[in-house]
């Protein structure tokens, strides 16, 4: 088709070609006017998405506190501290799959590598990137309006969250661009050769279905919330934007040009503001990750206590005292399991109130050489806590009912027998959730 090469031929058996040559002509006009674009947008993200991803690696890994601190979604700080950049950053970032290494990144990357350029070819740079980012400002925003605990039981926890976990990812926004592309195929149907026809509109529901039963399986680890937002934010938007037609000159250019220009300047700021605030190390909140505990006779709030120290923390360190006191709290109410379990008690504790201290600080102060340097030894004081009480876990915590996940190395302990006597192990979530 591209090379100008005849495509319809007269059968063997003199009979009129079934698909007049015409029809051949146009489709081979429209795909020449559509490929010879740009796409310069496309790969202006994909290169962003790799360079963050290792920054972030060379910064200590993608994920836990690092990605954090690089501007991953996390519904506290956006409440608390009023970070209101971490409704933008998340597009950009990606996970590092333990086991699995980048495969967020290369999976998000080939989407991007496939579906961009058919949706800047067919609308133009400006308003690809216009598709691009409120689809994955959706994404992220549906994430963040569904971190909602008491409906994330039952067929609910499909889209709803338990715990306010660090989420980020391009997915809300590659489901953004699916969702364009289904749209439009359907909305000039009429006009479209039919290899248009059959590759968008209709064509794209295997993809989409596969991809929403692939976040049903996954659920717990995929933010399938921020897929769905991404998908019907592109829906609405291609309902309501027009295409450029082969041919067509450029017509009211300039608003979209001003448009692109306004969210690429939005995205420049909402890293400027993620770079002014990074607030240096932080443990790694995947050793002891919040999860959902069943309500157990004996030491159950004392186990939540113990899974919520490292984000009541990181939040002391941050200036907010107040997890860190509901975390105090249980550690001197409930009595010691043995004297070991007692001295790590008052370790945590002092740990926490250090923190706390450190905390009170102007946020001047804070990034302040001195103050960065008392923060690492901060870090390191309650990662070497972490590793007394694993060792404590492992060694006395059968006793006390208390054991470590089969075949986990690491991890937050959980208590023997559920409700009725079962041994029910509590639900555990990753620590980040891939969009």
């Amino acid at each position: 088709m591209m090379c100008g090469a005849p495509v319809v031929r007269e059968p063997a058996d003199g009979a009129r070609a079934a698909r007049p040559a015409t029809l051949d002509r146009e489709t081979l006009r429209f795909i020449r006017a559509i490929v010879s674009r740009p796409a310069t947008f496309t790969f202006v993200f994909l290169t962003a998405c790799v360079f963050l991803y290792l920054l972030m690696e060379f910064s200590g890994g993608a994920q836990g506190a690092v990605l954090i601190e690089y501007g991953a979604k996390v519904n506290r700080l956006i409440d608390e501290r009023g970070e209101w950049w971490r409704f933008v950053t998340p597009i950009f970032l990606h996970v590092t799959v333990p086991g699995f290494g980048p495969l967020h990144l290369l999976t998000n990357m080939y989407g991007l590598f496939m579906l961009g350029p058919y949706v800047e070819k067919l609308y133009g740079s400006s308003k690809f990137v216009f598709f691009w980012m409120l689809t994955g400002v959706a994404g992220v925003v549906t994430s963040y309006l569904t971190v909602r605990p008491e409906l994330a039981g039952g067929p609910w926890g499909y889209i709803f969250k338990a715990r306010d976990y660090p989420a980020a990812g391009a997915s809300g926004a590659l489901f953004g661009l699916v969702g364009v592309l289904f749209v439009f195929g359907i909305k000039y149907r009429k006009e479209l050769p039919e290899d248009f026809k059959r590759a968008f509109g209709f064509g794209m529901l295997p993809m989409i279905l596969l991809n929403l039963l692939i976040g049903y399986l996954a659920r717990g680890v995929v933010d399938n919330a921020a897929h769905l937002g991404g998908l019907l934010a592109g829906i609405v938007l291609a309902l309501l934007v027009s295409y450029r037609r082969p041919g067509e000159p450029p017509r009211r250019a300039l608003p979209w040009r001003l448009a692109q220009v306004a969210l690429l300047a939005l995205v420049a700021l909402s890293f400027a503001a993620a770079w002014r605030n990074f607030g240096g190390p932080r443990p790694d909140a995947g050793l002891f990750s919040p999860r959902e505990l069943f309500s157990l006779a004996g030491p159950s709030r004392y186990l939540d206590a113990v899974n919520d120290s490292t984000n009541a923390f990181n939040a002391a360190l941050d200036g907010d005292p107040e997890p860190a006191e509901r975390v105090i709290k249980p550690l001197d109410e409930e009595p010691p399991l043995d004297d070991r379990d007692k001295q790590l008690r008052g370790e945590l504790k002092a740990i926490l109130i250090s923190a706390q201290q450190f905390g009170s600080t102007k946020p001047e102060e804070r990034k302040k050489a001195s103050a960065l340097r008392q923060r690492e030894q901060l870090v390191a004081a309650y990662e070497e806590w972490q590793g007394r009480f694993l060792e404590w876990v492992k060694a006395e915590g059968g006793d006390h009912g208390i054991v470590m996940r089969e075949g986990e190395a690491q991890g937050p302990p959980e208590r023997k027998g559920g409700p009725g006597g079962n041994n029910a192990p509590a639900e555990r979530d990753a620590p980040e959730r891939k969009k």
